[in-house]
């Protein structure tokens, strides 16, 4: 570029004449729009990210989507499902990470897909070599939707039902997880990892096992962890409430009174009601 060409070239930009990138993308509303849905199962959070074309009169099923041909459940890009921590789906194991779900619709059950292949559109092939695995879904009769959609339906403490809904029909894809191993796992590593002056993660920890009923031998140790840390009122009131469920009402007694005398002497004292309520319970029952 000579000096001259240089020169316009400096003029354009500081006039804001500089023109526009010959290859700036042109961004349209789909005709089919995008979508997902989240639910949070434990810890673990499931998303589902689709397109949600529309029935607009149209013959769906054994028509628009064919019966017994690979479906990318949706439009556009193919249906994703992302798992932060290893899931069943259908009842198989479902390591943590992004997968492609697909489905064979069929007049009777239907075949779940879960795939590695990315970045499948409806022009792309479906590569049948890189399915996980396959496992059947009995679609039901549902209440007309215009535009597909997904929910997260009949959520437990460790299951949901994922569903499919279009037209008049909806599909569940059942979805477990290992709420409570997953958890004792990430309590264990935690308690490891703790600081030598940490006393609240493994008080934390055993608060959950004792709340959930789970692993309690070792909800225990960590209760006595935090309490050689230092003796809280947190941690004396579980103690107090642990003594008394395996049935030692006077260490659950003594337990009370010690976690009732750290709380007086704490600048911002807990509420101790509902401890002194038991107390006065179980003094009852001493005598």
């Amino acid at each position: 570029m000579n000096r001259k060409s240089l020169a316009l070239a400096v003029i354009a930009v500081a006039l804001g004449l500089a023109p526009v990138a010959a290859h700036a993308d042109l961004v349209l509303p789909r005709i089919s729009p995008k979508a997902s849905a989240m639910q949070q199962i434990g810890t673990t959070d499931l998303t589902v990210s689709y397109s949600r074309p529309g029935v607009k009169g149209r013959a769906i099923w054994g028509g628009l989507v064919p019966w017994g041909q690979p479906w990318r459940t949706g439009a556009n890009e193919a249906t994703t499902l992302t798992n932060t921590t290893e899931v069943k789906i259908g009842g198989q194991t479902l390591p943590a990470g992004t997968y492609t779900l697909i489905t064979i619709p069929a007049e009777g059950e239907w075949t779940v897909i879960v795939s590695n292949q990315k970045g499948l559109w409806a022009q792309g092939p479906y590569d049948e070599k890189q399915d996980l695995f396959r496992f059947k879904a009995k679609p039901t009769a549902s209440e007309n939707v215009e535009w597909l959609q997904f929910t997260f339906e009949d959520v437990t403490a460790n299951s949901t039902n994922l569903v499919m809904r279009w037209e008049k029909l909806a599909l569940p894809i059942p979805v477990t997880v290992d709420v409570n191993g997953l958890t004792m796992a990430h309590a264990r590593d935690e308690v490891a990892k703790a600081k030598a002056d940490d006393w609240r993660t493994p008080y934390r920890a055993a608060q959950w096992t004792f709340d959930n009923n789970v692993s309690m031998d070792e909800g225990s140790k960590w209760l006595e962890q935090s309490i050689k840390i230092e003796p809280s009122y947190s941690n004396m009131n579980l103690k107090a409430r642990w003594l008394a469920k395996n049935g030692d009402t006077k260490g659950a007694i003594a337990s009370a009174e010690q976690a009732i005398a750290i709380n007086k002497k704490a600048k911002t004292p807990a509420d101790a009601t509902q401890l002194e309520t038991m107390l006065a319970e179980w003094t009852g029952k001493k005598k």
